[in-house]
């Protein structure tokens, strides 16, 4: 575990005028080094949190989707933005109810009722106000930047890979350029159980440093590593919710960027001591040779 991290002072002045007096501040960030997120109580018991986003672009994204996309998702749903601080990357935020849905254990026909409700929500976000020139532009180049960071992922991951699995990945991001066009809208970027939040009020969604335009299909790439890939239920509620089924260019591409995503695992997974993602992109990647062997 990570060591709690102190808010610093001149952030809990700032939040205060802002908010009030703030009577206790609980560190509850995730447990990497530059995930820095405080719970700040005021007088009447009232919530709110203040996150320090790990890098600029980050902040760009977050702070840019909670004023213009994530009012979509509707009250209660998400985290409202209260004031956001530039020179500190620093964003003030309501709270919302509930526990990240990972950490309930729940039984199949919640988990069903809690991916339903998410296909709803990404449906909500990803269709959130016209794409201007720029984010279409962005989001329609977004599988080609994909297939563009293979390389990088194979530096970074060396000798964990053998020759066979580099070839699988290496071929999955050239075939990820020929997908074609696919549906493209604002995306959450980390759309997983860890961010979604349930309550008896219902799914909330939360951390939103990742959105951006880009192609919605991969909204639903960790979905279909993890939860879906051993509970199809899972999957056919959320799909039902979100209004549609994926088109055989979005399954193509779902295949394409798991490989991508793999990869990225094997290597971010074991630098920073994450079982679980290193898990999750060993799994994959044995699923993707095995399916490839005749």
């Amino acid at each position: 575990m990570s060591s709690t991290k102190p808010l610093p002072a001149a952030l809990k002045r700032w939040a205060e005028q802002r908010i009030g007096p703030v009577v206790s501040v609980r560190d509850a960030s995730h447990d990497w080094d530059r995930s820095r997120v405080w719970d700040l109580e005021g007088e009447r018991g009232v919530h709110h949190y203040l996150k320090v986003s790990p890098s600029v672009k980050f902040f760009t994204r977050e702070s840019r989707a909670y004023r213009h996309i994530v009012p979509a998702l509707g009250h209660t749903r998400a985290p409202h933005l209260i004031d956001s601080r530039a020179q500190d990357l620093a964003l003030l935020l309501t709270a919302v109810p509930g526990a990240p849905a990972k950490e309930l254990g729940l039984d199949a026909a919640q988990w069903r009722t809690v991916h339903q409700q998410a296909g709803a929500l990404c449906a909500r976000l990803h269709e959130a106000g016209e794409l201007d020139r720029g984010d279409r532009a962005e989001a329609e180049a977004s599988l080609s930047a994909a297939a563009d960071g293979a390389e990088k992922y194979l530096a970074r991951v060396g000798d964990r890979l053998d020759h066979d699995e580099q070839q699988l990945v290496r071929e999955h991001a050239a075939r990820l350029r020929r997908v074609g066009p696919v549906p493209v809208g604002y995306v959450h970027g980390d759309n997983q159980p860890r961010n979604w939040l349930w309550s008896t009020s219902g799914l909330a969604l939360v951390d939103f440093e990742r959105a951006r335009p880009a192609a919605r299909v991969q909204d639903f790439v960790i979905l279909a590593t993890t939860q879906w890939a051993d509970h199809p239920d899972r999957e056919q509620a959320f799909l039902r919710s979100y209004g549609r089924e994926l088109s055989d260019a979005e399954r193509h591409a779902l295949r394409c960027l798991s490989a991508l995503d793999a990869v990225n695992c094997l290597a971010w997974g074991p630098d920073n001591g994450d079982a679980e993602v290193t898990a999750r992109g060993r799994r994959t990647l044995d699923r993707l040779l095995k399916e490839a062997r005749p």
